[in-house]
């Protein structure tokens, strides 16, 4: 198993920060890397035709071998999520009461964009919600996913985890359904990607997306989009000249070209260099490949096991293990314990987490231990008393 990791960031030792699924922490080899790129700026008679490509070419292909794709080209930069998602979007028609299938409380970035599809054809979203907290909820909630795909199914657009209490959606078997049915499935991937493992070949996504100031341990307003060959035909949201046909060539970049990169190279966003973020994210990556999502599941889930146990019995509901992430999941509260209390304790022992819905969302990393969890599991018991 790997060993903590805390010394590669700079959380001081009092505080336990268990909130990556709100935003990461930078590594310092990332902060590093950003500073070195920042004062490039300050020289840009160094700067080459070539940089505007080299560096997020190698980003795309660090990402593509985190979620197991074998052609970078079918990887686009966004700068978030609903960049993404609107791409997508942007190249779907529908007919009068087809349906987007999406799960509740989700992500709103992951929402708007299919609404405004469905109004757009006269379409309709179905929405399939989670039961009450009590055993078997996942799995149940899984089934209830399974059960609403049908032949007026044309989108499902969920995530892979659930932003709010971690919750694991079985993407292997939803993919198969939609499939029967001719359905895409698009996939917000930003909760797990980095953290829990994904790939590509098995599970087939139609897309998925994926910002990086979370799992992937970079800056906010960078991310990626992974567009299946269906979708890389498609028409982007905004026409910026790196993504045409030879564009590296900037003597001829007046030569309009109508056509554009390979691949999903036509769905960057303008600007996809990013001089200052891309080389951050890059070093993210690479630190992500030595460790392994595999990996960092395992750790979470050998540091915060007993305090799940210990946070149970104190009648606290955590989803079953099987059905929800190690690295990211809920825990809901029994009626003697009221979240106004135990926020104000938790602040005072500089134990951060976040609350979402109903929810107190748990995330760990690799720079936390047992015994942040030990204050997490203190902190419950005296908001109980």
């Amino acid at each position: 198993m790997l060993e903590n990791q805390r010394h590669k960031f700079k959380i001081p030792e009092s505080v336990s920060y268990l909130n990556c699924a709100f935003m990461s922490p930078l590594l310092n080899t990332v902060e590093k890397a950003g500073h070195t790129a920042l004062s490039q700026k300050c020289r840009p008679y160094e700067i080459k035709g070539e940089d505007f490509f080299v560096n997020t070419h190698k980003a795309k292909s660090l990402f593509a071998q985190l979620i197991d794709v074998d052609d970078a080209n079918n990887i686009a930069m966004i700068p978030a999520v609903s960049y993404g998602i609107a791409t997508v979007a942007n190249n779907i028609e529908l007919a009068k009461n087809d349906e987007i299938i999406v799960v509740g409380e989700q992500f709103p970035s992951n929402v708007y964009s299919w609404q405004r599809l469905a109004d757009k054809y006269d379409a309709k979203i179905t929405i399939i919600s989670a039961k009450e907290p009590s055993k078997g909820r996942g799995k149940q909630w899984n089934a209830d996913i399974l059960n609403a795909i049908s032949s007026k199914t044309k989108i499902v657009a969920m995530p892979h985890v659930h932003w709010s209490d971690g919750t694991l959606f079985d993407i292997k078997a939803i993919r198969e359904k939609t499939r029967k049915v001719n359905a895409l499935l698009i996939i917000d991937a930003t909760q797990s990607v980095g953290a829990l493992p994904f790939s590509v070949k098995e599970l087939n996504p139609d897309a998925l997306i994926c910002a990086s100031y979370k799992w992937l341990l970079g800056h906010y307003a960078i991310g990626f989009a992974y567009y299946s060959d269906l979708l890389c035909k498609g028409i982007p949201i905004e026409e910026n000249w790196i993504n045409r046909k030879n564009s590296k060539d900037f003597t001829g970049l007046v030569s309009y070209q109508d056509a554009y990169q390979p691949k999903a190279g036509r769905f960057n966003v303008g600007e996809m260099s990013n001089f200052a973020l891309t080389p951050m994210l890059i070093k993210s990556l690479e630190q992500l490949l030595k460790w392994q999502p595999k990996n960092i599941q395992d750790y979470c889930h050998e540091i915060s096991k007993l305090a799940v146990e210990e946070l149970k019995k104190l009648g606290c509901f955590i989803e079953d293990e099987s059905y929800r992430g190690k690295h990211l999941f809920g825990i809901y509260l029994p009626n003697n314990i009221a979240i106004k209390k135990l926020k104000t304790i938790l602040e005072k022992n500089k134990v951060f987490v976040s609350f979402r819905g109903n929810a107190v969302r748990v995330a760990p990393h690799l720079y936390n231990t047992k015994t942040d969890f030990d204050k997490l599991v203190d902190c419950f018991k005296e908001a109980a008393i």
